[in-house]
């Protein structure tokens, strides 16, 4: 549950819940310097009432996500050599009714893959298993040969990032959201937020742009470019996007998309909806869910030349 906000993960809630109170204390901080130039006033009530009510909801935040977490399991370096393999693997939400039924499938270390089909075909679902979402499914996932289920979460936060619809953003400037208050050289974030497309929002309004309450001040696009440029920052070995691209502009997108796909030696693994043929052509390999299952599997033009599931998918896409 960590990587969805691409900060450490812990071996309970205390740690985390501490992360967070930090990052609430830094807005509040902020917000007071902001006002009053140091210090704290009488009519910095607000202020603290908020911070306490935000605390509240941190708890309640920290004692969820603590009950996701391991509390032990193998350390691995955060280097992925020979890839993801998937075997057997069958997962439901409820035991009657299984999301992904007997999935087998390797990515290989370094390459990029597309996965595509319909609403409700299981694509987040197995991207949301490849973080350590659940341990209760049936098969195996393995990176590395090291079965998931196995890996500390500590050295599962070194292995992979994880971009997705919903971007948790605070309320402060827009660097801070970026590098999660932790410090990073300077060459390095501004390669993460030119890859990212975010040059034209820092020219506009600076790094310290205050970004509002969970991005308020920003378009869902900005929003989610920052949540990439976030990941990108990290160089995981192992990149997860999950419609990550659907809040921008089709030239953004696919200037974003494109410059992901260029990275070498990042394993990447994208749900896509965005069925366009420049960028499908750049996937080492394209996988097509059906009802939980991978119906089809191959580059472009081979499952173009199919007509079947894949094609349909294009062809209403394009149409």
């Amino acid at each position: 549950m960590q990587l969805l906000f691409n900060v450490p993960p812990e071996a309970d809630g205390v740690l985390l819940r501490g992360f967070l109170r930090r990052c609430a204390v830094s807005t509040e901080l902020a917000r007071a310097v902001k006002f009053h130039g140091s210090g704290f006033f009488a009519d910095d009530a607000p202020i603290l009432a908020n911070r306490r009510a935000a605390v509240a909801l941190i708890d309640k935040l920290a004692d969820a996500v603590g009950k996701n977490v391991r509390e032990s399991g193998e350390q691995m370096d955060p280097v992925l050599r020979d890839g993801i393999t998937i075997d057997h693997l069958t997962y439901g939400y409820h035991e009657s009714a299984p999301v992904l039924n007997d999935v087998s499938v390797r990515f290989e270390a370094g390459k990029s893959y597309a996965i595509v089909g319909t609403s409700g075909s299981g694509k987040s679902t197995l991207v949301n298993l490849l973080m350590g979402s659940s341990n209760d499914y049936q098969g195996s996932i393995r990176f590395d040969q090291r079965e998931l289920r196995s890996i500390a979460a500590e050295s599962l936060y070194g292995l992979v990032s994880v971009v997705q619809q919903n971007v948790f953003i605070f309320d402060d400037t827009i660097r801070n959201n970026i590098t999660m208050f932790r410090h990073f050289d300077e060459k390095l974030v501004q390669q993460a937020t030119e890859k990212a497309g975010l040059t034209p929002l820092l020219a506009e309004r600076g790094e310290d742009y205050i970004c509002g309450e969970n991005g308020s001040g920003l378009s869902g696009g900005e929003r989610q470019r920052i949540s990439i440029a976030r990941c990108l920052l990290r160089q995981t070995p192992v990149l997860l996007i999950d419609e990550a691209t659907a809040a921008l502009d089709a030239a953004t997108a696919y200037s974003v998309s494109a410059a992901i796909l260029a990275i070498e030696g990042l394993t990447r693994i994208v749900v896509t909806h965005r069925l366009e043929e420049p960028l499908l052509r750049k996937y080492d390999e394209i996988l097509v869910l059906k009802n939980g299952e991978i119906c089809e599997r191959g580059s472009f033009n081979a499952l173009m030349a199919r007509r079947e599931q894949f094609y349909s998918l294009f062809n209403v896409a394009n149409g």
